[in-house]
């Protein structure tokens, strides 16, 4: 079997999951892990080895960008004091505490075993966004969530850069030196994911080729995780402020006609690359089992303990911070709901084995370096456990905590947003029609339509067939037009006042865009 054919084999094989995990409701990474891992168990699959350029540069900076995407700027805005407390305090903690059990538990020496620890210290975000999607966690929470696990990333690879180096050269890392690392990579990532969200914004701006626009939102988080390591400043954070800039400012930057292509090219893409990066970990791990020597056997009590620790310090950092955090804004009693769902959803993903693939071979001198096959198994097996674990649970946890929003929240909140933006339709065409700036039949069938949505009827029924005549359609699609106008404008008038989430103002938009771009060329 050639690497072309396995290679098509396994996004076959990944997307069937990945659909029928959709299809049961079930957390798509968590299967893709388990149906992976079943493979690789089969004698007759050959062993899997994935280079860390794969995982570093071809499948993590779109992951990343189309995670730091979905982060509202309003709501990061809000969470930003515990985002950087669980960035800086939970990383260094949860690294010196695997390092601890790992040391006492496995072969593995102290600098080796506190290079494990910078390995898992952080929280994934690629799976906490994959495992997010489909619970209605409120903004808030998802934001903190979903923006903790991304800017965590460049604490724990200043940190796994000051292991790996004192591994690799035999010496300690000054706290001076380790503290310039972190400048370096984290300052300078996000000065040059911010110079290119910027660069790439003003060529948006000039541009209405859907191709090209296209081309643009692909090409965007590879220049800006490639430029980063070249200056030798972190790509992940790069990649990270790029996606959290154009996220919150892509929706000005282009029509509707380029906004649902790009939606559905950059759609696609990311559902590929998720598929096949989760399946991949299931079925590395044997092949990574198999390397082991007779020492290293007793991984499997090495993964139960790490695992235990990481989620177990979690929880301790987690429950304070939220508590101090209630009592500080005076909302009642503390609840352990909050803080329960936070420390639950801090799985492991793909970061964490991006970065032991990295490990070197080797120490300067030339000598092997110890156990580096347990710490990739070791991180391997924790990856897996909490992708199993937390996945298949976080979602019986949210509703166990009763803090996920109903879908009758969710439908109530549309409901109230589709009233207003019809409202303002309607305010539209009456400013129109006093000015007589369009036909009165027009304006009162457009009329018709928008108090049948007012009036909650059926969506199909919304709007009458346009007139015949070509000059009647072009005059009534520039009409539509200059009303769905007025209604994106009073949508983001809504979501800036905080009316409604981002999630319904992404939903609505998509709608108003989907509208716009029926109505064809004039």
């Amino acid at each position: 079997m050639t690497d072309l054919t396995a290679l098509l084999l396994l996004v076959v094989f990944a997307t069937l999951v990945a659909t029928g995990a959709r299809h049961w409701r079930i957390p798509a990474p968590s299967l893709l892990v388990v149906g992976g891992l079943l493979i690789g168990l089969l004698p007759w699959i050959p062993d899997v080895q994935v280079t860390p350029e794969v995982i570093s540069v071809v499948v993590l900076p779109p992951l990343l960008y189309a995670s730091a995407e979905e982060i509202p700027w309003r709501e990061l805005r809000v969470v930003w004091r515990p985002v950087t407390v669980l960035a800086f305090g939970l990383v260094l903690a949860t690294a010196a505490a695997v390092g601890a059990v790992a040391s006492a538990v496995t072969p593995l020496n102290t600098t080796m075993a506190f290079v494990l620890g910078a390995v898992l210290a952080s929280t994934d975000p690629v799976a906490v966004t994959a495992l997010g999607r489909k619970i209605a966690l409120p903004p808030r929470i998802q934001v903190l969530v979903q923006s903790e696990s991304l800017f965590n990333d460049a604490t724990s690879l200043v940190l796994f850069k000051v292991a790996v180096g004192t591994a690799i050269a035999a010496h300690a890392v000054t706290l001076p030196a380790a503290g310039g690392q972190f400048l370096a990579l984290g300052g300078g990532g996000a000065l040059i994911g911010a110079g290119v969200a910027g660069a790439v914004a003003l060529i948006r701006r000039r541009t209405e080729d859907p191709i090209l626009e296209t081309v643009i939102a692909l090409v965007t988080p590879y220049a800006a995780y490639v430029l980063a390591e070249d200056l030798h400043t972190s790509g992940v954070t790069a990649v990270v402020v790029a996606g959290v800039v154009l996220g919150s400012t892509g929706h000005k930057l282009s029509n509707a006609t380029i906004r649902l292509q790009v939606y559905a090219v950059y759609g696609t893409v990311i559902f590929l690359l998720e598929s096949v990066v989760f399946a991949l970990i299931g079925l590395e791990l044997p092949a990574l089992v198999r390397q082991l020597t007779v020492d290293e056997h007793g991984w499997p009590l090495g993964v139960l303990a790490v695992a235990t620790t990481v989620i177990a310090v979690r929880l301790l950092g987690v429950v304070p911070l939220s508590a101090v955090m209630q009592r500080r804004r005076g909302n009642g009693p503390v609840t352990w709901r909050i803080p329960a769902v936070v420390s639950w959803a801090g799985t492991r993903g793909v970061m964490p084995l991006a970065a032991a693939l990295s490990i070197p071979l080797t120490a300067d001198d030339g000598t092997p370096l110890p156990h580096r096959p347990l710490i990739l198994v070791l991180t391997t097996g924790v990856v897996v456990l909490t992708l199993v674990l937390q996945g298949f649970t976080l979602a019986p946890v949210v509703r166990w905590s009763k803090i996920a929003l109903e879908p009758e929240h969710t439908a109530r909140e549309e409901a109230r947003a589709r009233a207003g933006l019809a409202k303002a339709g309607l305010d539209c065409l009456d400013e129109l029609e006093a000015v007589e700036a369009a036909p009165v039949t027009l304006i009162n069938q457009l009329r018709r339509g928008l108090l049948a949505r007012l009036d909650q009827a059926d969506a199909d029924q919304d709007d009458d067939a346009a007139p015949s005549s070509s000059s009647s359609a072009t005059g009534y699609r520039e009409l539509r037009r200059t009303v769905i106008a007025a209604e994106t404008a009073t949508l983001q008038r809504l979501y800036a006042d905080n009316h409604i989430s981002d999630l319904t103002r992404r939903r609505l938009q998509r709608k108003l865009d989907l509208e716009e771009a029926g109505l064809g060329d004039e």
